[in-house]
């Protein structure tokens, strides 16, 4: 379980100090949570708070009762917490095997590594030796990191906006893999996206917005007036992919 407590996130501009989040209070334990709200609204500053990027002007963050407020993202992933960037990272002369395996923290053999290929939607024997360059396209990239996520088997998982820069068939085929991870996984996914499909597999949405927690509750009793356009809500919806 992860809960925020008080956080607060300034930034300096312009010799002031901007705040970015604001007093943020929000306990997850859900098995898919999703954040949304309108671009600017601070759900990209949450994510990499949450991940040990950031590190808040104000607040706690605890997980499973630890306060890992201090720790920087080496330490909180090795305390289970993982992210998964808008634009993943590639590694010139690393193979999708070799990231996997040290995705999982052991030496797993090649049928293993497969299957987490597999669970993504990609043919093993097309990729398992493939170097993780520019040969991959964003979607391809993205469901190995998804893989390379399944291989840690972490408390939460922190997705923030996946579905940026890739094309409709991509994300079509993200959807797929997204409701297939709610199945599988064990711990939590917490996803940033303003994507109708997203939130309609989430078991809660949380409406961010101006740095504050405007709504949140379960995708029935939110994402029907998220769709009917809220000023100032989310208005990012409108680019919703259907």
């Amino acid at each position: 379980m992860l809960e925020l407590q008080h956080i607060s996130y300034d930034v300096e501009q312009d010799g002031d100090n901007k705040g970015i989040l604001r007093d943020i209070n929000l306990t997850i334990n859900e098995r898919f949570v999703a954040i949304t709200g309108p671009n600017g609204g601070g759900k990209s500053t949450m994510a990499k708070i949450i991940a040990g990027i950031y590190k808040p002007t104000a607040g706690r963050i605890l997980l499973d009762g630890e306060d890992i407020t201090d720790l920087d993202i080496t330490q909180r992933a090795n305390k289970g917490i993982s992210f998964a960037f808008q634009q993943p990272v590639r590694f010139k002369g690393l193979t999708v095997k070799d990231l996997i395996t040290l995705a999982s923290g052991k030496n797993i053999g090649v049928p293993e590594a497969c299957n987490y290929l597999s669970e993504v939607g990609l043919c093993a024997k097309d990729y398992i030796d493939r170097e993780v360059d520019a040969s991959l396209s964003g979607g391809e990239l993205k469901r190995i990191e998804i893989a390379m996520i399944m291989a840690r088997g972490t408390k939460l998982s922190v997705f923030d906006e996946p579905e940026a820069g890739i094309d409709l068939w991509s994300f079509s085929n993200l959807i797929q893999v997204f409701e297939h991870l709610h199945e599988k996984i064990n711990g939590s996914i917490l996803i940033i996206s303003h994507q109708e499909r997203i939130l309609n597999i989430a078991d809660r949405i949380i409406v961010l917005a101006d740095g504050q927690v405007k709504e949140q509750g379960t995708r029935d009793e939110i994402l029907p007036g998220l769709l009917g356009s809220a000023p100032g809500v989310c208005s990012a919806l409108s680019d919703k992919v259907k």
